[in-house]
């Protein structure tokens, strides 16, 4: 039998790529860390690290055994929060969210949820994607509100980690820019005829897809500012610094002395979405989903409409 505690070790050493910051993590001696993933490879039979002087990496028996750990820990939290539901009489719903999504979808879908639900009790927790969906594979949270750019999911959403995705909606990225500016009265930009121009980012993530997205246009975008709040970074357009690429739904509130313009075909895109542990969804969570989805559709027209004109 696999002793759960060794795959518990053997995972904290895969998050954190040695057996002292595991063992730190886990409030033990690096020597126990040790013993407990050598014991796991007798059990086994089998290598399931690397060692070297580099650090410690997983084999493929190691892989395999952190997905098995992944999946009981899920198992075992989701049993714990079955059993405190039980105890309390009172059905609780975690939900991790990044800042923006939440702030457009969640009100009116936790209104809809408490209606259907009068015992749901919520909690929410703000993460982003790559926080986020680890937290559901996990057990720790029930549904996470999350998006990705245009390629892979964040947080290796797939079949073979148990996670169930559902699209709500697309939210195009668009250059902000001063209204004095030469090229604010355009209907569509061009990436290419934004060669040259100063930059300031409202995420650390949109700047890294910026850059691949110039990359394909020819240019290296020159950044002179990088701010965690689209807010904030369309402030500092305002101010003069540089433009900005901005998500559709973070053109709110309005800052005069502004202008937004599409990107031409094919635009950035964030896609929004849920990521649930589909086979264990509970009814009050199918019901925050649907009703995600609803808000989803009912929100679409309305943030639409800062995507084009003065703002």
């Amino acid at each position: 039998m696999i002793d759960v505690q060794r795959l518990r070790v053997l995972r904290a050493v895969a998050e954190h790529g040695s057996f002292n910051r595991a063992a730190s993590a886990l409030r033990l001696t690096p020597s126990a860390v040790s013993q407990h993933v050598a014991a796991l490879e007798r059990s086994l039979g089998a290598r399931v690290v690397e060692r070297s002087t580099r650090g410690v990496t997983l084999t493929r028996a190691g892989r395999v055994m952190v997905g098995a750990a992944e999946s009981v820990a899920a198992e075992l939290e989701h049993a714990r929060r079955q059993v405190d539901r039980l105890a309390g009489g009172r059905t609780r719903i975690t939900v991790a969210t990044f800042t923006s999504g939440g702030r457009l979808l969640l009100p009116g879908a936790l209104a809809r949820l408490t209606a259907a639900h009068p015992d749901a009790e919520v909690h929410i927790r703000e993460a982003e994607p790559e926080a986020s969906l680890p937290l559901v594979r996990q057990g720790a949270v029930d549904l996470a509100l999350a998006y990705r750019f245009d390629g892979p999911l964040p947080g290796r959403v797939g079949p073979d980690h148990g996670l169930a995705w559902t699209g709500l909606l697309d939210d195009p990225l668009h250059v902000v820019l001063p209204e004095g500016h030469p090229l604010a009265d355009r209907d569509e930009l061009d990436p290419a005829e934004l060669a040259g121009e100063p930059w300031v980012l409202g995420c650390l993530k949109t700047a890294a897809y910026l850059r691949r997205y110039a990359e394909q246009a020819g240019f290296e975008p020159e950044i002179r500012g990088s701010t965690t709040d689209y807010f904030f970074a369309r402030s500092l357009v305002a101010a003069g610094m540089g433009i900005s690429l901005v998500p559709s739904i973070a053109l709110a509130p309005d800052i005069p002395g502004l202008r937004t313009v599409p990107l031409a075909h094919p635009a950035p895109v964030r896609h929004f979405g849920t990521a649930t542990l589909g086979h264990r969804d509970l009814p009050h969570v199918r019901t925050l989903v649907d009703a995600l989805r609803e808000e989803a559709a009912r929100s679409h027209g309305a943030w639409a409409l800062h995507t084009v004109g003065d703002e």
